[in-house]
């Protein structure tokens, strides 16, 4: 058998396993518990700008543009831009692609960070609220010009405005790329978790995806990705298109 070929098989038969493994996945959970009460995900940058991400995340991410080399990622949430800037770098790596990062308030000292980082150029900003019919029908304008895209779902976590973006943005990623719902985890998260943010348990990221799913067969779960990485924010979060 082919060297290659084997590691690979040899990969995929362990994070099979992994689903299987209760102890693996119990520690797992305690570990991002723990971790989620002491604003871990604060703790990291990319290429000098903060990016509110777990690492483990951040690899998923990389392994996902890697695979797909998408034309555009379009991404809902862009606070310090440590995401859009580690997905700009790697499209730069790829030698081709843009980076559209939208938020419905782009402050300004992130904004000057971002403009002057040496991968902006592959960087383009909206701002405005990601789910207003204004915003939806420039975001659309602007992507019909790629072919292969992929989305990120990383802004308010409420299930109303994800699912909203959901049907708004879903539908532009192509296929066998992917719409990546952030912060599912609030959902697997003891209801007195967020008591100032308006999302919660039952009403968040995960709700909004499972919703969307209902009606949409086009996408599935893609749990490979939950069971390699066992420690993410985004369990159920990795939608995969499929037709």
């Amino acid at each position: 058998m082919d060297k290659i070929l084997e590691f690979k098989q040899q990969c995929t038969k362990r994070i099979a396993n992994n689903a299987k493994n209760k102890s693996l996945q119990d520690s797992a959970k305690l570990f991002a518990d723990e971790t989620l009460k002491s604003q871990y995900s604060y703790n990291f940058s990319w290429m000098g700008r903060p990016i509110i991400q777990y690492p483990q995340d951040m690899i998923a991410m990389q392994e996902i543009i890697w695979e797909v080399k998408p034309d555009l990622i379009i991404e809902t949430g862009i606070a310090h831009g440590g995401s859009i800037i580690m997905y700009a770098s790697l499209l730069e790596l790829i030698g081709k692609g843009q980076v559209l990062g939208i938020d419905i308030e782009i402050r300004e000292h992130n904004r000057i960070e971002i403009e002057k980082h040496p991968m902006f150029k592959r960087i383009t900003m909206f701002e405005g609220s990601s789910i207003s019919d204004e915003m939806a029908a420039k975001v659309k304008d602007y992507a019909k010009n790629y072919n292969k895209i992929l989305v990120v779902l990383d802004s308010n976590h409420t299930h109303s405005h994800v699912l909203k973006e959901l049907e708004l943005y879903a539908p532009l990623v192509s296929k066998e790329s992917y719409c990546v719902v952030f912060d599912t985890i609030v959902e697997d998260l003891p209801a007195e978790s967020f008591p100032d943010r308006p999302w919660g348990k039952g009403n968040n990221p995960k709700t909004a995806a499972y919703e969307f799913l209902k009606t949409h067969d086009e996408f599935v779960i893609d749990k490979s990705i939950q069971n390699k990485l066992l420690i993410t924010v985004a369990p159920d979060g990795y939608l995969k298109r499929i037709k």
